[in-house]
């Protein structure tokens, strides 16, 4: 089994499995990429996954269903495309022979949801969406900073080695702003500079992983009280130990953060 990130747009990654003859993909917000991969690698579309309804996440749905007839997995709380099969937490789906469950994660939007496939060749795949991205999360456009923290809660309770595919290349900005919050992280620093080369060498950052994203990530730390005292002193009003007033002081600040 094949995992591919497919650059899309300016910075998306619609990500690709396949097995050299059948092939899902997720948030496929362009055709074209999708088109190419699958017509240059001789692969058939058997389903398409999308976690909810921003346009750079479903604007190649409807052309890619219609050229190869695959099946689409949307969540159920949102309208994303006509005919889309709802999926919402608890419901499970085998695709190339693959176990699929779906995860409610609202926040970025109210019914955002991702896909985690506990054993992909003996490790774990967790498709996100926008809801959490490496060294950051997703703004919160229709859901509250609760249901962001849940939702986060949620996804870092994940096996260790889970593969955790954004769906945007954030990964520099989002580590310029985590390195603001714990500028003494040395393992942030460290991934900082992996992360740097990666991207000086025209290569993604992700996938990441989730233990790495528990040491790295500010909205997955909120809990520690060097990403709670940075909070307090961007922002006095917080209470420094309500890990959800935490993580909206947060999100607020990395919104200004430049």
């Amino acid at each position: 089994m094949n995992l591919l990130p497919l650059p899309a747009l300016t910075d998306n990654y619609i990500w690709m499995l396949h097995d050299a003859q059948h092939a899902v993909v997720v948030d496929p917000g362009d055709s074209a990429p999708v088109w190419e991969a699958l017509q240059s690698r001789g692969l058939s579309l058997q389903g398409i996954l999308v976690t909810h309804h921003h346009g750079d996440h479903v604007g190649g749905v409807g052309e890619l269903r219609e050229r190869t007839g695959a099946v689409v997995y949307g969540p159920a709380a949102e309208a994303t495309v006509p005919s889309a099969l709802g999926v919402a937490q608890g419901d499970r789906m085998n695709l190339l022979g693959v176990e699929i469950q779906v995860l409610d994660v609202p926040g970025h939007t109210a019914g955002h949801i991702a896909y985690f496939c506990p054993d992909v060749q003996g490790t774990p795949v967790l498709f996100c969406g926008d809801t959490l991205f490496s060294g950051g999360c997703g703004r919160l456009f229709e859901g509250t900073p609760a249901q962001m923290h849940a939702s986060l809660t949620q996804l870092s309770a994940l096996p260790d080695a889970t593969r955790v595919c954004c769906a945007h290349e954030y990964t520099l900005s989002n580590l310029r702003f985590a390195l603001a919050v714990e500028p003494d992280n040395a393992e942030l620093i460290q991934y900082n500079a992996w992360c740097q080369a990666q991207r000086s060498g025209g290569l993604p950052t992700l996938p990441s992983t989730m233990a790495m994203e528990r040491n790295i990530n500010p909205f997955l730390r909120v809990h520690h009280a060097t990403v709670a005292q940075a909070a307090k002193a961007h922002d006095p009003q917080i209470d420094s130990n309500d890990a959800i007033a935490v993580l909206a002081s947060l999100r607020t600040w990395k919104n200004e953060f430049r």
